[in-house]
C-alpha cells in the first residue's frame, strides 16, 4: 500500500463519518438549524478560507459537504494527496461543529476545542516579537507519560505555544502537570478531530492579519506556509485518519514528525525514532531558531509562564504593594557609580519570611551607557512585568509602586531566592538593551521601613517628574514620529505611525518605546518619521508621513491621516486592542475591545468588526487602536474627537474612565463624560441605545452628521 492509499482511505473514512453525522443532525433539528462556532466572524474558518463561502445552517453544511467531495480526487500524485488532506481536514471541522449546536459547550477542562477569534488576536504580538517563536501540534500518546511531559517542558522552555491533542492529555493529567492558555500549553481535545481547532487558528491567522480572502486557497497555503511557524508532533501508531490529517498539515506547509516507522516524505514527514529528539527535529524542519538567554536561576524562564496564575494554597510569599510599600525603579548613572553585574539584597531573604505571608520589596535596577537617555528608564521598567512572569512559578502584575509578586512554593523550593530576581533583571537589561547599556547592577531591598522611605523619597518623586514630562509630550512638541513595522511578519503592508498622543494599536508601542527601539536598532522595525510637509493639519495628513509609509508598506499604501477614521485612516494589522466603528442612528461611534464577547449596537460582535478592519487595508468608518487612545485629545480629532464615543462595554469604559472624563472636562468642559456612554447593561442596539443618549443630552446627537 502506498502513501497515497493510506491518504486516501483515511480521507473516506472520515467523510463516511461526517456525512453520518450531517444527516443525522438534519434528521433531528432539521436543514434550518443554525450551525457556527461561536466567536469567530468566519463562521467555520477553514470552509471558509479554502472556499470563501459562509456555512450557516445545516443544509448549507450538506451542501458545503459535496464540496469537499469535489477535492476528494484519487490521482496517486501530490497535490491530490494534499488535497485528500485538507479534504479530511474539512470533515473534521465539520464534525467538531455539529458539537456546537444550540450553544452547547461540548468540551469540559482540561480541553478547550475551539479557540475564539479574540485569542488569535492576543497571539499576534508575541508572535511577530518571537516571544512565540513556534506551535507545536502534539497528536497521541507517548511511549511513557514522563516522555510526553518532557517534550512539552523543552518546548514551554523556549517559549513554544503547545496544543495538544488525543491521549498526551491524559498523561499530562497523569502526571499532574499543569495545561491552559495562561502557561501556553492548549489541551484542545482527546478525538483526533479536535486537530481542526489548531489548523483553524493557522487559517485565521491568513484572514486576520494577511488580508487573504476567503476562497484564495492557494494564498491561504502560501500564507500558513511562509508565516505561521507551526509543526505536528505525531506518536505511533498511526492510522489512516491521523495520515489523512498529517496530509492536511504537510499542504499547510507544516512539518509532521513521528516515532513510527512509516512513509518518508523530505522536509514533510520525517521518521524521528527517538522522542527526546523530537524538539530539535521539528525546529530544525521548521527552520525556526530560539533565542537563548542564560540567566543564573534554578527554574525555567520562558515567555510560555508569562500568564501562570499562583493560588493563594501555592503561594510561598507574595509582595504586594496594595497592602504595604512596594516598587520597582531604573535610574540612571554615571558609569564610575556601578559595579557592572553587582547584585545586592538588603533585609531577610525568603526563606526568612512566613509561608504565605505579605511582604515589603524595593528593587532598584540602576544602568548606565554612553547612549543611555533618562526617557528609556519608564521603558525599561514596563518590560520587568514581562521579565519576571517569565520565571516559572512567579506571577507579577502592576508597575511602579503598585505591584504585586507572588512565588509559588515549588519554585521556592526549587532554590529560588530573592537575587535571582536581580539576576532576570540584569540578564534581561543587558540582553534587550545592550546598544545603550553598557554596565547594570541591580539593589533589591526587604525591610519594610526601607522599602518605605525609599518608595517616598525616591521613586515616587522620580515618577512624579517623569509623568510631568510624559504630559508635555504632545504630536506638536516632537520634531518626529516613528513607524513600527513589526506586526508585518504577519500583516505585510501594514505600518503603524506612533507618535506622543497616538500610541500603536496593539496598545504595546509607545512614542518612548518605538524612541528607543529606533535607539537601539536604527535599521528595526521603528524608523524616523518626519513631519514637516503638512497637507491638512485637520486630519493629520503629512507629506513625509505618506512618503515612510508607502515605503513601509512596498507600495501598498499611498496616503493616511492620523486623527480621521474616515479619510484615509491609518491600517490594521488584526492584534489591535480595540476597534471603533460608525453607528449611524446616533451620529457617533461605537467601541468594543477584544475581551468582550457580546453584541454591539452597530449590529456586529468584535470579530465581525474586526474582520472587515485587520490585514493591513484601509476601512473608511472602522479603526484599530489600543486602549490608552480612546482618551487621547488627537482621538478622531477630524470628527469632533471623543465626543463621538456613544457605546463601549462597561468594563472597558471603568479602565478609561479617569482619563477619558479629564480629556472630555478639557475640550468640551463636560463633567463626568462616561456617565454619558451607553455600554452592554443600557443597550446592545441602535434604538436603545439612542433613547439613552438623548436622555442624557450627549454631544454626539448635536454634531454635524458624520456621514
Amino acid at each position: 500500500m502506498t502513501l497515497f492509499d493510506v491518504v486516501f482511505k483515511g480521507n473516506d473514512a472520515v467523510y463516511g463519518l461526517t456525512e453520518q453525522a450531517i444527516d443525522a443532525a438534519i434528521e433531528k433539528h432539521g436543514a434550518d438549524k443554525a450551525v457556527a462556532f461561536p466567536d469567530t466572524a468566519y463562521s467555520l474558518p477553514c470552509y471558509y478560507g479554502v472556499t470563501g463561502t459562509k456555512v450557516g445552517n445545516l443544509g448549507e453544511l450538506k451542501t458545503a459537504l459535496g464540496v469537499v467531495k469535489t477535492l476528494m480526487t484519487r490521482n496517486p500524485r501530490l497535490h491530490d494527496g494534499f488535497m485528500s488532506g485538507i479534504a479530511t481536514a474539512l470533515c473534521a471541522e465539520f464534525i467538531e461543529v455539529l458539537k456546537y449546536i444550540d450553544g452547547a459547550a461540548p468540551y469540559e477542562a482540561p480541553c478547550y476545542g475551539h479557540l475564539a477569534d479574540a485569542v488569535i488576536r492576543e497571539l499576534g504580538v508575541p508572535l511577530v516579537t518571537g516571544d512565540i517563536p513556534g506551535v507545536a501540534v502534539i497528536l497521541g500518546a507517548a511511549p511513557t507519560a514522563q516522555e510526553g511531559v518532557d517534550l512539552i517542558k523543552s518546548y514551554q522552555a523556549q517559549g513554544i505555544l503547545v496544543t495538544l491533542v488525543g491521549g498526551i492529555i491524559d498523561q499530562c493529567e497523569e502526571l499532574g502537570y499543569k495545561t491552559g492558555a495562561n502557561v501556553r500549553v492548549i489541551p484542545l481535545g482527546k478525538d483526533v478531530t479536535a486537530v481542526i481547532h489548531v489548523v483553524s487558528v493557522a487559517v485565521r491567522a491568513a484572514l486576520i492579519f494577511g488580508n487573504i480572502q476567503g476562497g484564495d486557497a492557494a494564498g491561504l497555503m502560501k500564507y500558513t506556509f511562509e508565516r505561521v511557524p507551526a509543526f505536528v508532533n505525531a506518536f505511533a501508531p498511526l492510522d489512516e485518519v491521523i495520515v489523512a490529517c498529517g496530509a492536511g498539515a504537510i499542504a499547510l506547509g507544516f512539518p509532521v514528525i513521528t516515532n513510527e516507522e512509516t512513509f518518508r516524505v523530505p522536509k514533510s514527514l520525517i521518521v524521528q525514532k527517538d522522542v527526546s529528539k523530537f524538539n530539535a527535529t521539528s525546529l530544525e524542519a521548521r527552520d525556526i531558531k530560539i533565542k537563548i538567554t542564560n540567566i543564573d536561576i534554578p527554574v525555567a524562564f520562558a515567555s510560555a509562564f508569562e500568564g501562570e496564575i499562583i493560588r493563594r494554597g501555592d503561594m510561598q510569599v507574595e509582595f504586594d504593594g496594595s497592602r504595604v510599600d512596594c516598587f520597582e525603579l531604573v535610574q540612571t548613572k554615571e558609569a564610575s557609580e556601578i559595579e557592572d553585574h553587582k547584585i545586592e539584597v538588603f533585609g531577610p531573604d525568603i526563606d526568612e519570611m512566613p509561608v504565605g505571608s505579605k511582604q515589603s520589596i524595593g528593587y532598584i535596577v540602576e544602568v548606565a551607557g554612553k547612549s543611555m537617555q533618562t526617557d528609556f528608564e519608564p521603558v525599561f521598567e514596563r518590560k520587568f512585568h514581562s521579565y519576571l512572569n517569565c520565571v516559572e512559578g512567579m506571577m507579577h502584575t502592576g508597575q511602579r509602586d503598585m505591584i504585586r509578586i507572588r512565588l509559588s512554593k515549588d519554585t521556592y523550593n526549587a532554590g529560588f531566592r530573592l537575587k535571582h530576581i536581580g539576576e532576570v533583571l540584569y540578564a534581561k537589561v543587558k540582553s534587550e538593551f545592550a546598544a545603550v547599556v553598557d554596565k547594570c547592577q541591580v539593589k533589591v531591598y526587604s525591610i519594610a521601613e526601607d522599602c518605605t522611605k525609599l518608595r517616598h523619597e525616591l521613586a515616587i518623586p522620580a515618577f512624579d517628574k517623569r509623568d510631568e514630562r510624559l504630559t508635555s509630550l504632545t504630536d506638536e512638541s516632537v520634531g518626529v514620529y516613528y513607524s513600527c513595522i513589526m506586526c508585518q511578519a504577519f500583516s505585510p503592508s501594514h505600518v503603524c505611525v506612533v507618535t506622543p498622543e497616538r500610541l500603536g494599536l496593539c496598545g504595546a508601542v509607545s512614542w518612548l518605546d518605538a524612541k528607543a527601539t529606533n535607539e537601539l536598532d536604527p535599521q528595526g522595525p521603528c524608523q524616523v518619521i518626519t513631519k514637516e510637509k503638512i497637507i491638512d493639519e485637520r486630519i493629520g495628513e503629512y507629506e513625509d508621513v505618506n512618503d515612510a509609509v508607502r515605503k513601509f508598506s512596498q507600495g501598498a499604501l499611498d496616503d493616511v491621516s492620523l486623527y480621521s477614521i474616515i479619510e484615509k485612516p491609518m491600517t490594521s494589522c488584526g492584534c489591535f486592542e480595540c476597534i471603533c466603528g460608525i453607528e449611524p442612528l446616533s451620529n457617533g461611534v461605537c467601541i468594543a475591545n477584544r475581551e468582550y464577547a457580546g453584541m454591539t449596537p452597530i449590529g456586529m460582535t468584535f470579530s465581525e468588526l474586526a474582520s472587515m478592519t485587520g490585514g493591513g487595508v484601509q476601512t473608511p468608518g472602522f479603526m484599530g487602536h489600543g486602549k490608552h487612545f480612546i482618551s487621547s485629545k488627537k482621538f478622531m480629532k477630524a470628527e469632533g474627537g471623543v465626543a463621538r464615543i456613544v457605546w463601549m462595554p462597561k468594563e472597558l469604559k471603568e479602565t478609561v474612565a479617569e482619563r477619558l472624563n479629564a480629556t472630555a472636562k478639557e475640550l468640551y468642559n463636560i463633567d463626568n463624560f462616561v456617565d454619558m456612554i451607553g455600554d452592554e447593561t443600557v443597550a446592545e442596539d441602535p434604538e436603545t441605545l439612542l433613547a439613552f443618549l438623548e436622555e442624557k443630552g450627549h454631544p454626539a446627537l448635536t454634531m454635524e452628521p458624520m456621514m
